[in-house]
């Protein structure tokens, strides 16, 4: 894997970045993302693939459960520098279904010590989307209960969002838009759960 690493970026080179020097000689002097993502960390989701952007275009974060946890010091710096320095006006949370992630939250992590811990900020969801199926007494399918659990995760990240002051500042500003969305992995779509292009 690693030799086809290596392989992939000699084709990049040649084939991309040779073509396209002047774009590339850009992006060597400044970036300027108009959006940033905050997914998941799953392989299965490249974010430049499926929104068809290109490098420059969306500034990235990623973690395991596409959380945005209020005690995370590198998404804290991300968000801060996203809002104060690139002037980024909408923020993507993006799920997206057959995520590991919020599959451990109903399994033993057995031997394992820090995907729990992380795992506590998505808690939430779950218990919504279980008082929910409760209140409606109606019984779902394990997969339709984690499609349900994803997209309220999506969800719950958002409002988490909103707790950090300078995130809450620029929405109440009108410089900042928030959009949550959940990637279908047997489907190649996107859908919008929550924010701005509800």
């Amino acid at each position: 894997m690693i030799r086809m690493l290596l392989d992939g970026n000699r084709r990049f080179v040649t084939e991309v970045f040779g073509k396209d020097k002047e774009y590339f000689a850009d992006l060597r002097k400044a970036q300027n993302p108009t959006v940033l993502w905050i997914g998941c960390s799953d392989s299965r989701v490249p974010v430049n693939t499926i929104t068809q952007t290109k490098a420059g275009e969306v500034f990235v974060h990623r973690n395991v459960g596409n959380i945005v946890a209020t005690n995370d010091w590198n998404l804290s710096a991300v968000l801060e520098f996203s809002i104060n320095h690139l002037h980024i006006p909408d923020i993507i949370v993006c799920g997206h279904y057959g995520c590991g992630g919020i599959r451990a939250l109903d399994e033993d992590q057995g031997d394992d010590r820090y995907i729990p811990i992380w795992l506590i900020n998505a808690q939430k969801a779950v218990n919504r989307v279980e008082r929910r199926l409760e209140a409606g007494l109606a019984e779902v399918d394990p997969e339709t209960r984690h499609r349900l659990i994803v997209d309220e995760n999506v969800r719950l990240q958002i409002e988490h969002l909103q707790e950090y002051p300078f995130v809450a500042s620029a929405l109440k500003a009108g410089k900042l838009r928030l959009h949550g969305w959940v990637y279908d992995i047997g489907s190649g779509e996107i859908r919008i759960i929550a924010g701005a292009d509800e």
